[in-house]
């Protein structure tokens, strides 16, 4: 299986560049992992947001093909421990998908398109991060679970 998180934007913060590095890193000794940025909507302020979510729905759908499982990060979604990520991840594989694509969206949230294109929804927290952040925290909770499936000591309860 390959795991891709595909997101709104740029990352502009170096320090949250070298953390998702660092991360993506040490994942790939686990599984094929990609992370793909989809570019930001230019001259939004003459946009309204629903008009801005179905653009930033398209280019997300742009990356997207037939067969792939689609969790959407969103407030509104299922929370999980760590460990509860892990063995969410580890259904996944054992199902024999292809490719579970995690996609952070923009500002706004997702196009009515792209949640009805998805599988599920993941809350990464009741609190509310920066989307830059968003990332790096995807990516680290990624490599957490393959450690946990691995029984390696980077976890502890």
């Amino acid at each position: 299986m390959k795991i891709v998180v595909l997101a709104v934007g740029q990352i502009k913060t170096d320090y949250i560049s070298r953390g998702i590095e660092i991360y993506k890193r040490r994942l790939e000794h686990y599984v094929d992992f990609e992370l793909i940025d989809v570019p930001d909507i230019k001259n939004t302020k003459s946009l309204t947001q629903q008009r801005q979510k179905e653009l930033e729905g398209e280019a997300i759908a742009k990356v997207l093909s037939a067969g792939d499982v689609i969790l959407l990060m969103d407030e509104h979604g299922k929370e999980y421990t760590s460990r509860e990520f892990s063995e969410m991840i580890s259904k996944r594989m054992l199902s024999g998908i292809k490719r579970l694509v995690l996609v952070i969206g923009g500002p706004y949230g997702f196009s009515d398109d792209t949640y009805n294109r998805a599988t599920g929804k993941v809350s990464l927290s009741k609190l509310t991060f920066p989307h830059e952040m968003a990332r790096l925290i995807v990516v680290e909770q990624l490599y957490r679970a393959f450690t946990i499936l691995k029984g390696e000591p980077y976890h502890h309860d």
